[in-house]
């Protein structure tokens, strides 16, 4: 990974347009490909970004100022990055991730809903566990009865925090064309309670509330039947 803080201005071109003005702020390139754009707030969510695959070049533009250009394979889309002043550049190997370690309940319950997604929705299917993408996995990736692609994010106790999360995920989802050749990417934030805050947020945001009963899921989870 290579981090580089950085005074710069960031324009990005594609299916939405958005421009961040000169400041400092932190830009990551990742070993997959994309390219983040941080700022000291905000939490982790970033600012902007380039999911993969994607390609950089850097070089100069026309008044001679550093810039970065980074372009997606797949699509038109471009993130302009003018660099007015390098503070920091560093690379670091940060070898194989294990990846996020659920807790034991939330883990059973990713794993029954992915045996039996209809619990969530009518229609629904399983198209992936765990669906990757450049800051993080999505707990299941689904299809709906009309072939389009739902988002699902599971919790034990849903949160604010854990549509924010959503939130992030769709947007970035949304962004790939493959997933919306039939239309935008929806969310289902599923949970055994959710707050009514996060049930308003999500709401708000277009993203489908779903309360899992565990003790149920588990009554369909038969070991006699199961080969190991």
């Amino acid at each position: 990974m290579r981090i580089v803080v950085a005074r710069c201005q960031v324009d990005y071109a594609g299916r939405l347009s958005a421009h961040l003005p000169l400041a400092t702020r932190v830009l990551m390139l990742k070993s997959d490909g994309s390219v983040l754009i941080h700022s000291d707030g905000g939490s982790y969510k970033p600012l902007n970004w380039m999911s993969p695959p994607c390609t950089v070049r850097e070089g100069l533009s026309e008044d001679g100022q550093a810039e970065w250009l980074v372009t997606a394979t797949k699509t038109d889309d471009t993130l302009r990055i003018l660099i007015d002043e390098v503070l920091h550049d560093s690379s670091h190997d940060l070898g194989v991730d294990p990846g996020l370690q659920k807790d034991g309940v939330e883990k059973h319950l990713q794993e029954l809903l992915a045996e039996h997604p209809t619990t969530l929705a009518d229609g629904l299917t399983l198209v992936r566990r765990e669906f990757m993408t450049a800051i993080g996995p999505v707990d299941l990736m689904c299809r709906d009865a009309d072939g389009l692609s739902v988002a699902v994010e599971i919790k034990r106790r849903g949160e604010i925090d854990g549509v924010e999360q959503l939130t992030r995920y769709l947007e970035l989802l949304n962004r790939d064309p493959m997933l919306t050749s039939k239309g935008p990417v929806r969310g289902i934030y599923a949970a055994q309670e959710i707050k009514p805050q996060a049930r308003v947020l999500a709401t708000d945001r277009g993203i489908t509330c779903a309360l899992v009963d565990y003790d149920a899921l588990r009554g369909m989870d038969d070991a006699e039947h199961r080969l190991f």
